[in-house]
């Protein structure tokens, strides 16, 4: 699986790319957020967006989510323009989502958080439900054993009856993660998901990130400050800083680039 990514992000732009960003721009006023930004997201690839705060990225993310909608530009999610969709279709079509700070329903319990995810996938109408048909069944047995399945994924057994409003930041992160999961992506968009965590809760990340893209066989973008992560999991980086894209290759080619060096450093290289 990894030798067959790296032919992929070896092989250069558009090729069998999930995700095709194209000259996107985003102005907050007078303000320029994103500043032509291309880039492409190999199939089957794990692909970092980093750069400094203020950089631009979460700003792209809320593009691909529908929260935000660019000036200019277009973004094409399987050769179709996700910029024509509304914004509750883009689960839909085949992305998945986390948030900065972990997004949960603190009242319901970490399997029934999951189980939300599974909305996306659901296909029984108004009056099945209100009738509660047997297809109704069927589907809640369904959504049921997706629920568990990335339970055990996340390794969050032991906390899918409790709340999750009580349980610790690094675990509700996890329960984000399974959530996001849940719906079946094809591309699974991570925002920070490092942010709180200590050394072992990002070693354990690391491989919860590996595993997820080869045993679920799904593409991963994430946004993220912890270097040795992102320089650890990535087959692809790219970097922006000011709006505006500065590097993009493989993790040490992006570590090395001057212009990159001096975003986070202030200095040349």
């Amino acid at each position: 699986m990894v030798a067959a990514v790296a032919e992929r992000v070896a092989a250069g732009p558009s090729a069998n790319a999930l995700l095709n960003v194209q000259n996107v721009s985003v102005r907050f006023g007078g303000i320029v957020a994103l500043n032509g930004v291309s880039f492409d997201v190999p199939r089957g690839a794990i692909l970092g967006l980093i750069g400094p705060n203020g950089a631009g990225k979460t700003t792209l993310f809320n593009c691909f989510s529908r929260l935000y909608i660019p000036n200019s530009g277009d973004i094409l999610f399987e050769g179709r323009s996700i910029l024509r969709e509304p914004r509750h279709a883009i689960p839909r079509l085949g992305i998945g989502r986390t948030f900065q700070n972990a997004a949960l329903f603190d009242g319901l319990s970490v399997r029934d958080n999951i189980k939300v995810g599974c909305h996306a996938s659901t296909g029984n109408g108004f009056l099945t439900n209100a009738l509660r048909l047997p297809a109704r069944h069927t589907e809640e047995e369904r959504i049921g054993k997706r629920a568990d399945e990335m339970t055990a994924v996340l390794d969050l057994g032991s906390y899918a009856q409790r709340p999750a409003g009580g349980l610790p930041f690094p675990i509700k992160k996890r329960v984000e993660i399974a959530r996001a999961l849940a719906g079946a992506p094809k591309l699974l968009l991570l925002d920070e998901p490092a942010a709180g965590l200590n050394h072992e809760e990002v070693d354990a990340l690391r491989a919860q990130i590996r595993r997820i893209r080869d045993a679920q066989n799904v593409t991963v973008l994430l946004v993220e400050h912890h270097m040795s992560l992102v320089m650890s999991v990535c087959d692809k980086v790219v970097a922006i800083d000011f709006g505006k894209k500065i590097a993009e290759g493989t993790p040490a080619e992006v570590q090395k680039n001057p212009d990159v060096i001096r975003a986070y450093l202030g200095t040349g290289a």
